[in-house]
């Protein structure tokens, strides 16, 4: 594992760990967290430890060209239960990420530096945020770093049911409409699943960051998905 020191530099991301762990330390500056996500990289940590840098062997996707839309989901959009906004209110939205109870998690691991990093990354027009309504109150939403062809994810949440499901949902709509490749949802979890999210080798997620061309079919054929 690469220990960080102030230069602005990362290791190559197949010196990763098995488990993706390619650097710890160093800082969440403007400059390093660009130059993470420029190379496939993203900061995970809970707030009283070290900052780590990820780089997963298996990473998960959503392909919006792809994406197909579940029954139950487009029963729940059609009901017209909320309203969809794009960076109107980015602050709350990470706030609310911050303070939503999770199950199974004691705290949170996004600090109020992380807060104050990413909130600045918005004000340059990089982090966006996905805010859902319900009677003018803020129910749910989800924010990520903005590549120009990547969506990359970073947390959601909800207040009531299914709100962080509609803001998920209208992002890839989004995306898809605007010709980004992927919206990288970074690591495995059942609930991304459900949702039709899919895991994707790192070296193909490289490929796409570099702007490679990808048949999707194939490869997802034969990552045995």
């Amino acid at each position: 594992m690469y220990f960080l020191s102030k230069e602005l530099y990362f290791p190559p991301v197949d010196e990763a760990s098995f488990e993706g762990v390619l650097a710890i330390g160093g800082d969440l500056s403007i400059d390093r967290l660009l130059l993470a996500y420029r190379n496939g990289i993203f900061p995970w940590f809970d707030e009283d430890d070290p900052i780590l840098w990820w780089s997963p062997p298996e990473r998960m996707v959503v392909v919006p060209s792809i994406y197909k839309v579940s029954k139950s989901m487009r029963n729940l959009l059609n009901q017209n239960k909320f309203s969809v906004t794009f960076n109107q209110n980015f602050r709350e939205v990470i706030l609310g990420c911050q303070q939503i109870e999770r199950p199974g998690q004691n705290g949170t691991w996004l600090s109020d530096d992380f807060v104050a990093s990413y909130t600045k990354l918005h004000e340059m027009g990089i982090a966006k945020s996905v805010e859902v309504w319900q009677n003018d109150e803020l129910v749910g939403g989800l924010y990520g770093i903005d590549l120009g062809h990547i969506f990359c994810g970073e947390s959601m949440f909800s207040k009531v049911p299914n709100a962080s499901k509609i803001a998920f949902v209208t992002l890839i709509k989004y995306l898809k409409e605007h010709n980004y490749k992927l919206l990288d949802c970074q690591v495995h979890n059942d609930h991304l699943e459900k949702l039709g999210a899919i895991e994707i080798s790192r070296e193909t997620f490289m490929k796409v960051l570099k702007s490679e061309e990808i048949n999707f079919s194939s490869s997802i054929q034969q990552h045995g998905r």
